[in-house]
This record gives structure tokens, C-alpha cells and sequence, in this order.
């Protein structure tokens, strides 16, 4: 499906490297995070090449891939297909998607000073994704400089731009499931977000009431399919556990042809792609984390922000709160969990 594409690609340099062996060297680098200099010696392909074709070929992955695999809804048919999954699969009606940021370390540019120092100590761009209920990347945004937090990225990025000014066909506020209760269609977040009324967060976590408990713990478990969608990346393509020594540009490219290749190799391969990596409930609905979660340097931390949440938004997640909380929208399990 690739090779093609590659193919086509007419630059000098390649001329005696066939297209099949460029896709193999650049899968075994974005599977492996190896040094140009070990696949050098590994493909007997000079150094330099591997480093003018990895970039093209990265290209020409997500060109191919994305048309099929890698497309964010953009009608209410869509966007009502992903919220099915979300109440099917994690009994949070209305969820459009869960939202976090990623940190993909990279060796700064010369002269770009702190720019891209992060509050972790190391140097970064931000991979900003919306997952669905099957750890599939609906939208991504890739490229901000890691000094900004995830509310921050999410403040620049185009997703925000486009639920702000109601142009990417969200389907109407809708009652919940066994209920009158009418509340708008949302994403859920972590801690890092602002509480807005097509974004949902947890409650600060002090002083809670039994009934925000439950709200957070029902939120948690629809959030939670954005950190396995990232703890199963960076576990098939070992390249983000690297600093990656190439130009800010390049890595954008490099992160798109992942999350094109985590796509595709989930629809195709299902559940062989990502068992065991991701957290599973036992059958009393216990947390069973997922091995991702055993490698430190694959975990995500969340920075709090100080935001001001409208009254709106408040209302939606009191409503939701309520709802959960009621005989129509509880789960028999999660009083056990609080």
C-alpha cells in the first residue's frame, strides 16, 4: 500500500535503495527508536541516506493511511457513532472522546534556548489527541513546544478553535440515557483542561461528596482509553521511548505516521495489537493495570491549571453528577469503588 507512493518519489540518492527496503528501515526505526547508525550498519544503507529517506517515507505512511484510517468525524452521524462507543463500551453517555497530551522528547535545535524545556526536565513538542471508546486517534495536533501545558496546547490547537465556534457538526444536546435529563455532547479531561460545557473534568479532589466520587470515578474510566491509546504507541513504536535527534518538523511527521500505524494495525490486527498493554477491569469491575503501565518513562503526569469555569459547564457536569448518581444512570459496581 506504501511503496508505491515511494516510489514515486524521485530524488538521486535513492536510486539504488528500493522502496521496500526504505519502508523496512523506516519501520524498524520507528518500531526499535535505533540510531541511523545502527541501522547503517544493520541494512548496509549509509547513515546519511537513512536520514534524507526516513522523513519521506514518514510521509508517505500517513499520506496513504490517513484517508482510511486516520479521519476525524466531521457529521453528527460520526461524531453520534463515536459517542455510542463511549456508552456502550464505558457507560458515559454523550462523550464525544477523551482528550490528554503527550510529551515526545527531542533533542532541541541549537539556539532555541528553554523553548522547549519542559516542566519534566527535558526538552519536547506536545502530541495533543482525542481518542474514541477503541483507542483509535481521532485528532491529533503535533508541534507545540513542550513548555506549554496540555490546557495551553489545547487552547492553540484547531479542535478547540472548531468546538468553540460550533463548526464541526456536534450533534445537539440529547437526554441521557433513561432519562429527561438533557445535557450537551462533551469530551472528557484530566485535571490540565479547563471545565468547559463540551469539555468535562473531575472535581478537585478535596473534600468531595460521595456523589462527585462518583462522577470522578465514572469519568476516569472513559478517560482512561487516552492513556492506554498512548501507552500501547509507545510500546509498538519505541521510538518515543528515545530523544529523538532529528528537527522539531521532521518529528511532527515521524508522530503522524505512528498514529496512522496505530490505526491501521488497530482496525486490522485488533485486539492482537494491543493485549496486554492496555488496563482491563476484572469481573467485579476492579482496575487491572495494563503492562504499559509498568515502564515509568511511558506514564503521563498532568500539571493542574487555574481555570474559570463557566456556569454552563458547571451546570452539564452537575447534571451528569446527578445522573450518575440516580437509579437510571448507575452502574451496580461503582459505590464499591469509591
Amino acid at each position: 500500500m506504501v511503496t508505491p507512493l515511494i516510489q514515486r518519489q524521485n530524488t538521486n540518492f535513492r536510486d539504488c535503495i528500493s522502496p521496500g527496503e526504505r519502508l523496512m528501515v523506516t519501520l524498524r526505526f520507528l518500531a526499535t527508536g535505533e540510531s541511523f547508525q545502527s541501522l547503517s550498519y544493520m541494512f548496509r544503507i549509509g547513515c546519511s541516506t537513512i536520514r534524507k529517506f526516513v522523513p519521506d517515507t514518514c510521509r508517505a505512511i500517513h499520506r496513504v493511511l490517513a484517508e482510511k484510517y486516520f479521519k476525524c468525524p466531521n457529521t453528527t452521524e460520526e461524531w453520534m457513532e463515536v459517542a455510542c462507543g463511549f456508552d456502550s463500551a464505558w457507560q458515559f453517555p454523550n462523550c464525544l472522546g477523551a482528550l490528554d497530551g503527550k510529551h515526545v522528547a527531542i533533542r532541541p535545535p541549537s539556539n532555541s534556548g528553554a523553548e522547549f524545556f519542559n516542566y519534566k526536565k527535558y526538552n519536547s513538542i506536545v502530541l495533543m489527541a482525542l481518542v474514541d471508546s477503541n483507542y483509535k486517534f481521532l485528532y491529533i495536533d503535533i508541534g507545540c513546544n513542550g513548555r506549554v501545558s496540555d490546557g495551553g496546547v489545547f487552547r492553540g490547537c484547531s479542535l478547540q478553535e472548531s468546538l468553540e465556534k460550533k463548526t464541526v457538526n456536534i450533534p445537539r444536546p440529547a437526554p441521557l440515557p433513561r432519562s429527561d435529563r438533557m445535557t450537551p455532547f462533551c469530551i472528557v479531561a484530566d485535571e490540565a483542561f479547563p471545565l468547559k460545557p463540551y469539555l468535562q473534568k473531575p472535581y478537585a479532589r478535596r473534600g468531595l461528596t460521595t456523589e462527585q466520587r462518583i462522577f470522578n470515578y465514572r469519568l476516569s474510566r472513559a478517560r482512561r482509553v487516552v492513556e492506554n491509546a498512548f501507552g500501547i504507541l509507545v510500546n509498538r513504536w519505541r521510538v518515543f521511548l528515545t530523544t529523538i535527534n532529528l528537527q522539531p518538523a521532521i518529528v511532527e511527521e515521524l508522530v503522524l505516521a505512528c498514529c496512522a500505524l496505530h490505526n491501521y494495525l488497530r482496525e486490522e490486527c485488533g485486539e492482537l495489537y494491543h493485549v496486554p498493554l492496555i488496563d482491563r477491569e476484572g469481573p467485579d469491575h476492579g482496575f487491572e493495570p495494563g503492562t504499559w503501565r509498568q515502564d515509568p518513562s511511558v506514564s503521563q503526569a498532568a500539571l493542574p491549571s487555574s481555570t474559570n469555569p463557566t456556569q454552563q459547564a458547571k451546570q452539564t457536569r452537575e447534571t451528569l453528577t446527578q445522573y450518575f448518581n440516580s437509579e437510571a444512570g448507575d452502574v451496580h459496581w461503582q459505590w464499591d469503588k469509591i
